[in-house]
């Protein structure tokens, strides 16, 4: 999940450009494009240069402004400032890049038996963590097992209960066997937790990875500094001499510190702060497709959202066209109620329409279901992007039916800390991009999922998301995740009003910049510096 400023601004329409395969791609006009193409999971990936190199001559210190971070355990972390932090001093196995394709990191090639069930991996030679000791496959090993620990409690339990067992099959091989099928394993090998950790670590917070930069300085209440790793493995990364992620509480005070050039680099800008940052000479924009989206959800396991009626009744007086074009202003997609949106084009589906507003019918289903003076409910929100804006937006359309909302706006740590979040009843939730859908299904929909905040249950579903995680029959995936949209649409309890553009803002002096749709998974070891 993501864990994710406010008055929407001037209405602008900007239009996205869908492209061939699994994605899309978009950017506003005075920028290239940042291509989405479709992922391919091939049996065999060739290798990526490793070995240490000198410092390739590097430059300039990036600041990049962020949310303050909470977790520093791999294993523990979510929210885009600390998957970017995590990311930058480890190395994921498999990586994943802006176009949602695997590509080799740690992992420099990979070959898959043909039932599905084995997965070999050659390791990159010369790798060492940051206290100088080597990197080898027992250090993968020991991560995966950390990571599918039951007694653990972390998220990925139920991500990584499909393996069988992992092995070092080598000082530079590593073997992983699977119980069943999953064709979207190396995606999973790829999640945000699954950074690579020593072998024994007893303090994983003590940041010793194998990545391309060294913590040098952690202030909680402030920053964290890093220096490059001069051992760094992958020639001529990085390239930056230093980076910098200063914390913020305000996505605001983020731009103005952009704006007045005490921060270089702002992600996860909501659209009118992205707007007004057009006029702006020294400053690059980028915006690309993602399928990050809010989900707007009622608890379906006590009142008032175990009743059927009043989801519906929700449903009904919601209008998605005019939450797209208020809040998104035209960035991104309108949704229609599941997490499977534009972007998985193979998978996404049109065929089950949303009805259109009807607030005499969201009435009628109140007093159905015993609200005939109306509904009082409390809509919790983190106070990150759009958020603030859709509730208000939501709480003006659900007026008209009878539906009386008050908004309650937390500081997103206060909002996500101690799983408040997955406690209240009605509540809006930043969900991250992600390169399949499948990943959505298993950890926030069907019944036992890790993050299920809806507390949804429904045996169809469950019984077509298993099956859809675990066949190799593309067709056969399309009719299920076909099948799963339709039970969101005519029965779940979500709304998902929009699809979100992910946008950015960097200082023009720095060059080679890739946004990611998923912003805390955006690879900055390639940017450079120039004073030009």
């Amino acid at each position: 999940m993501q864990k994710y400023n406010r008055q929407p601004g001037v209405l602008v329409a900007i239009w996205i450009i869908f492209i061939l395969l699994l994605q899309a791609c978009s950017q506003p006009a005075t920028q290239p494009a940042q291509v989405q193409t479709s992922p391919g999971t091939g049996s065999t990936v060739i290798s990526t240069e490793s070995a240490v190199h000198p410092s390739p001559g590097r430059s300039g210190t990036l600041r990049v402004a962020m949310q303050p971070i909470v977790q520093t355990d791999p294993a523990q972390i979510s929210s885009d400032s600390e998957v970017l932090v995590a990311s930058h001093v480890y190395d994921y196995l498999v990586d994943v890049d802006p176009t949602s394709k695997i590509v080799p990191r740690l992992a420099k090639s990979w070959q898959i038996s043909t039932d599905g069930l084995t997965y070999t991996f050659g390791l990159a030679e010369g790798v060492v963590f940051h206290d100088g000791s080597p990197f080898t496959a027992k250090d993968v090993v020991w991560t995966f097992n950390r990571l599918r620990d039951p007694a653990s409690g972390f998220p990925t339990v139920d991500l990584y209960s499909n393996i069988e067992s992992i092995a070092a099959s080598g000082d530079l091989q590593v073997t992983f066997k699977l119980k069943q099928p999953n064709p979207f394993f190396l995606y999973d090998l790829s999640d945000n937790h699954a950074l690579i950790l020593k072998e024994g670590t007893t303090d994983p917070t003590k940041f010793n990875g194998t990545g391309p930069f060294i913590v040098s300085n952690y202030s909680p209440e402030d920053r964290i500094e890093l220096k490059p790793n001069e051992n760094y493995w992958i020639k001529d990364e990085p390239r930056l001499a230093g980076l910098q992620v200063i914390f913020f509480n305000d996505d605001t005070a983020m731009v103005a510190a952009l704006r007045g050039g005490q921060v270089d680099l702002v992600m996860r800008l909501a659209t009118p702060l992205f707007e007004g940052l057009k006029s702006d000479n020294n400053i690059s924009l980028f915006s690309i497709p993602s399928n990050k989206f809010d989900v707007v959800r009622l608890r379906a396991d006590r009142a008032p959202g175990n009743d059927p009626r009043v989801i519906q009744a929700l449903k009904l007086a919601t209008d998605r066209d005019v939450l797209f074009k208020l809040i998104q202003q035209g960035y991104g997609a309108v949704g229609r109620d599941s997490p499977i949106g534009p972007m998985y084009s193979a998978y996404y589906s049109d065929q089950t329409p949303i009805p259109a507003r009807d607030v005499t019918a969201a009435k009628n289903l109140l007093v159905e279901a015993g609200y005939s003076n109306g509904l009082n409910l409390t809509l919790y929100t983190p106070d990150t992007e759009n958020r603030p804006d859709l509730a208000v937006a939501l709480k003006d359309q659900w007026a008209a039916a009878g539906i009386n909302v008050d908004v309650k706006v937390e500081p997103e740590s206060v909002y996500y800390g101690d799983n408040g979040w997955l406690e209240v009843n009605l509540g809006i939730t930043g969900w991250g991009s992600r390169p399949y859908p499948q990943f959505y299904l298993d950890v926030m929909l069907v019944c036992d999922a890790k993050w299920n905040e809806s507390h949804f249950c429904d045996p169809e579903f469950d019984k077509l998301a298993k099956t859809a995680g675990t066949t190799l029959d593309e067709d056969e995936r399309i009719k299920d995740y076909q099948e799963i949209q339709r039970i969101l649409i005519e029965r779940g309890p979500i709304i998902v009003p929009y699809f979100s553009a992910t946008n950015a803002a960097i200082n023009h002096q720095f060059t080679d910049f890739h946004l990611n749709p998923f912003p805390g998974r955006t690879d900055l070891r390639t940017v450079s510096f120039s004073n030009g």
